[in-house]
This record gives C-alpha cells, sequence and structure tokens, in this order.
C-alpha cells in the first residue's frame, strides 16, 4: 500500500512540474536604437514580437524599447545581449568596427542587390563561413537595407568631383572607405547622431538609405540627395543583426525553443530585408514632399565610382585572408549568393 501511495505521489509531482514547464512564460526585453516611429520598430520588430507570441498561446511575450531606452549606446547593443544585461537587440555590427569582419562583405560596394535577396544571402554566408562571429549569441537574423543614397545640406552629388571637401557620416567602414576613395572625409556616426552632426555642421550629409531618412528628419535637415541607379548593384548596404542571449535561450522549455526556431533564420532574414527595403517607398515620397530634391546617378556615372573604389575588395580580401581565411574566395561566393537569391 505504503508503494502504491509513493508511486501516485511522485506520478502527481511528475505530471505538476510537466504541466509547469508546460505552461512556463518568458518575457523578452527587446532592445534597439531606432525610434517608435522607425521601420525596424513599428514593422519589423513588433511584429515579430507579435508572432511569437500567438504561435506560443501568449507564453513568449515582448517588452520592446526604442531608442536605447534601457541605457547604454547603439555599439554596446550586441554586448547587451551576450551579457545578458537584456534579451535580443537589434544592431547593426559595423558599429564595432573589425569585430565582425566576414560579414562585412556584404557592405562592400557593389555587392547588394535587393533587400530580401542579400539578406538571404547574408543569412546562409554566415551559417555556412561565419558561424563563429555570432556564437556568443542566439542569431536570430541577418538583414541588409536597401541602397544607399547619399543626403547633402548645401550642394548636390551628381559626379565623383562633388565629393570632394565634404565631410560625410558613413554607417560602417567599408563605406567609410569608399567615401574616402570618391574624394570625400567620411565621418564615422551611429545614425541617432546624425540629426545634431548636420544641425551643427559637423557633417555636411549622410550616406542613409530611404527608410529611415524621415525618422531622423532628413527631409527638414538636407536640401538634396543623390540616388543610384537601381538597376545597378546598390553603391553600398549595412548588415544589420538580431540576437538573443544564449542563456536566455537554453532556458526555455522545449515547446518555446521551436518557435523561436521557427521565427529565426533564413525566412525571418528575408522577411526583415523585404520589410526594411519596402520602406523605402512611401520614405522616399516624404523626403520629396519635404522639399529635398533627388537626383539619380546613371549607371555610366556609377561605373566611374565603381572603378574608383574597386581596390576596396582586394584590401578587404587581403585583410581576411591575413586572419586565415580565403578573402578572395569570399567574396565569390557571397556574390554567388547574392545571385542566387536575386529573382
Amino acid at each position: 500500500m505504503k508503494r502504491t501511495a509513493t508511486l501516485v505521489a511522485v506520478g502527481c509531482l511528475g505530471a505538476t512540474m510537466g504541466a509547469t514547464a508546460l505552461a512556463q512564460e518568458v518575457t523578452l526585453k527587446v532592445h534597439h536604437w531606432g525610434s517608435p516611429k522607425s521601420p525596424q520598430h513599428a514593422s519589423m520588430l513588433v511584429p515579430w514580437c507579435e508572432k511569437v507570441a500567438k504561435e506560443s498561446g501568449n507564453r513568449i511575450k515582448c517588452d520592446v524599447f526604442p531608442s536605447m531606452q534601457l541605457g547604454g549606446s547603439p555599439p554596446q547593443l550586441y554586448d547587451q545581449a551576450r551579457d545578458g544585461v537584456v534579451d535580443v537587440i537589434f544592431t547593426i555590427p559595423a558599429y564595432t568596427a573589425g569585430r565582425f569582419p566576414l560579414i562585412e562583405v556584404f557592405e562592400l560596394p557593389f555587392m547588394a542587390s535587393t533587400a530580401e535577396a542579400t539578406s538571404r544571402a547574408a543569412w546562409e554566408y554566415a551559417a555556412t563561413y561565419a558561424k563563429d562571429e555570432f556564437k556568443e549569441t542566439k542569431l536570430l537574423a541577418l538583414n541588409v537595407n536597401g541602397p544607399c543614397n547619399v543626403y547633402t545640406t548645401k550642394q548636390p552629388i551628381r559626379t565623383q568631383a562633388d565629393f570632394k571637401g565634404l565631410k560625410v557620416r558613413a554607417p560602417n567602414r567599408q563605406t567609410s572607405s569608399m567615401l574616402a576613395m570618391l574624394g570625400a572625409t567620411p565621418v564615422g556616426m551611429p545614425l541617432p547622431g546624425i540629426p545634431e552632426g548636420l544641425s551643427k555642421g559637423v557633417i555636411d550629409g549622410a550616406v542613409v538609405p530611404y527608410e529611415i531618412a524621415p525618422s531622423i528628419k532628413l527631409d527638414e535637415l538636407t536640401k538634396f540627395v543623390a540616388e543610384t541607379d537601381r538597376g545597378q548593384p546598390a553603391m553600398c548596404a549595412t548588415v544589420f543583426a538580431t540576437a538573443m542571449n544564449l542563456a536566455k535561450y537554453n532556458a526555455m522549455p522545449a515547446d518555446l525553443k521551436a518557435v523561436i526556431d521557427r521565427n529565426s533564420g533564413l525566412e525571418l532574414s528575408g522577411w526583415m530585408g523585404r520589410l526594411q527595403g519596402g520602406a523605402d517607398v512611401p520614405a522616399k515620397q516624404k523626403i520629396a514632399e519635404g522639399g529635398v530634391k533627388v537626383n539619380v546617378i546613371p549607371a555610366d556615372e556609377l561605373n566611374r565610382w565603381r572603378q574608383a573604389t574597386a581596390s576596396l575588395e582586394d584590401q578587404w580580401a587581403s585583410s581576411i585572408s591575413g586572419k586565415g581565411q580565403d578573402g578572395k574566395a569570399l567574396i565569390r561566393s557571397a556574390r554567388e549568393l547574392v545571385r542566387k537569391h536575386t529573382p
């Protein structure tokens, strides 16, 4: 009788523990630098949170904190996820220059095609060649934005000669090198610093895609924008990473891990790229309505820019080869993956 009672008690305890694990709820602190009106916040991170909440029966919940509300600076976001200060971050790996060198291949001039295709290429490339760069976190997605443009305050950019003497904000070190080769003085600066930089004359312009421009008031702070021929590869792009604290992920029950897994990877990367690139359309309209004059750089002029910056690929390849990788082979692989995913 005692043995039977004990077995019943153990069975009840096991059932209770199983039910408790099954009912476990997780709240994720999601932190990023974008404003509440930015597409990264409103169209990407918040909908992602809503999706994982729905698929988990509301057992995964998010508190999303835009505009660095939890403290720190944009370059510290990745470490915040690594160290468990927050649970999920959306950041630009290039904010910490040289820390993620392999994924920088997609920031080389004239590498990217559409945002969605290049985002899918970036994820596949990272899964094959750059796993170790993000091993300290649970990487959820890699995506790129739409083609970059050059916004200026005093004079339009029409030819390479127009870059001379201008101080232009660059989003990453590859774009910094590109601007220097074109004749400008590059200024490294996280996105939130652009409005103050323009207002105080610290910079004369900024390299930014359309989608984010209205949220940092470029429709008010600049007068001209040089848009590259969209039939050509993008003059430049920036890689974005969405990453989760590894311990937080590992502590989840298996069924909640499965929800996160279904909402990460290649498809999430492509989805984020498509949304971020698609946000260019309404943003361009708002920029034009603000009186900013749009100038399209034609293919023949872009080819001159491409020739002027061609050595940057060799520099990147040499640097990567010095770390024990085949830099030229990685560039070829990245281009092949972009072609593979481009319709």
